[in-house]
């Protein structure tokens, strides 16, 4: 197998082998519920989980657009919205989550699966309307906002999210989480519908302040709440357990321990990096040519894995998302001392590109100047989506039914081939 087979099948294989249905698998041995809600980029293969476990059982799925209806029983709706950015879809998916929850009574179960991306495709907006929701989104995006910050704002919005979710029925609430976000903090998971909130309004206006970012609208609904004038999120659900079932230390440890399957060793780096992918790539870049120079710090041959999630500060208006802006930064740090690497969302889209990441060769460079490709000029648009597709060296997959945060790997000292 060549390397760059053994790190698309090591992509491929962590998937399956942290598929929702094994995570799910140990927790569905308890009380048939009366309802199901699941939301979230992982939410189809979430449901289809549990109703395997559970028949019958009325279901409500809220997925993202383009996701296909497959063997959903009849006692399942599925509903499709926006991501990242919510839309009229997005509220009406919220209104129909509220109102099937709302209609549960003391007594009874619900049970309410959770993945990343629900944020967005499960909306109701509270003191703003969708479309200053909408660009408040954008703005932040477009700023660089962690996940953290984006979603305090979020949270201060919205009557679905912040606890505000399960705050809204009086059944006992079972929420089962896939964690998409560094640390694994299940109130930053989707915004935490099920989680009681620590973020305050305060907290909300800062956020907005240190991007500079007017928003008036916005600005006069936070100061209402940090006013007092307006209750904040929940800080209690006692009829509500959360439980984190997988996480981005999940993907790593399969792909890791695929990699080691085929005879390579394999190391994990981190499930924690965070920061603008383009600094992450130089500090990768700088790893990976210490353990080829130095054996430092670790010997090679060896694959380097390492998760979290980057941020984009956008520039440009180009093609491409985290993971394909982190394989470019790459490129352009190591030049021409390449090494086979891949960095892949495991959703299997990367921003706004179709594509879940990108692949880079030892020859990408050389590849690249002899077609006339200006990486750094790319970089600097945002555009590294564009960049790889033309070097026809993009991972292809379409929504894969995941959300366990990035994977990137990067091969030092093996055979090319």
């Amino acid at each position: 197998m060549n390397t760059r087979s053994l790190l698309e099948n090591a992509y491929h294989a962590a998937l399956e082998a942290a598929s929702p249905a094994q995570l799910l698998a140990p927790h569905l041995n308890g009380e048939k519920p009366d309802f199901i809600l699941a939301f979230g980029k992982a939410a189809l293969p979430m449901a289809r989980a549990a109703l395997a476990a559970f028949p019958g059982v009325e279901t409500l799925v809220i997925a993202p657009s383009g996701t296909e209806n497959l063997d959903l029983p009849e006692s399942a709706t599925l509903m499709l919205s926006s991501h990242p950015v919510p839309d009229a879809s997005s509220a009406e998916a919220a209104e129909a989550a509220l109102s099937r929850l709302g209609a549960l009574k003391e007594g009874q179960q619900a049970l309410v699966l959770v993945s990343g991306g629900g944020s967005a495709l499960m909306a109701a907006p509270d003191g703003v309307t969708l479309e200053q929701k909408q660009a408040l989104t954008r703005e932040l995006l477009r700023a660089g906002a962690d996940i953290g910050e984006i979603n305090a704002v979020r949270k201060h919005l919205s009557r679905s999210k912040g606890g505000r979710l399960a705050a809204s029925t009086k059944a006992k609430v079972t929420a089962l989480l896939i964690s998409d976000v560094v640390g694994d903090d299940p109130s930053v998971i989707a915004s935490g519908p099920t989680v009681p909130d620590t973020t305050t309004f305060a907290q909300a206006l800062a956020v907005l302040n240190r991007y500079d970012i007017s928003a008036p609208e916005v600005r006069a609904h936070f100061q209402a709440g940090a006013d007092g004038k307006v209750p904040e999120t929940p800080d209690s659900l006692p009829h509500v357990t959360n439980t984190i079932i997988g996480s981005n230390r999940h993907l790593l440890e399969a792909a890791q321990a695929y990699i080691e399957g085929q005879g390579v060793r394999a190391v994990i780096l981190s499930d924690s990096f965070e920061g603008e992918a383009s600094e992450l790539a130089k500090a990768h870049a700088a790893m990976a040519r210490s353990v080829q120079q130095y054996g430092n710090p670790v010997e090679g041959p060896v694959v380097l894995l390492s998760g979290g999630e980057a941020t984009v500060t956008l520039r440009g208006n180009g093609v491409g998302g985290r993971n394909l802006e982190f394989a470019l930064a790459l490129l352009l740090a190591l030049g021409e001392d390449g090494f086979y690497a891949l960095s892949a969302g495991s959703d299997g889209v990367d921003g706004s590109s179709p594509a879940a990441g990108a692949f880079l060769t030892p020859d990408s460079f050389a590849r690249a100047r002899a077609a006339g490709l200006n990486g750094r000029e790319y970089l600097e648009r945002n555009d590294s989506g564009s960049f790889f597709a033309a070097l026809n060296d993009c991972l292809m997959t379409g929504p894969s039914g995941h959300n366990l945060n990035d994977l990137r790997l990067i091969a030092v000292g093996l055979a090319e081939g």
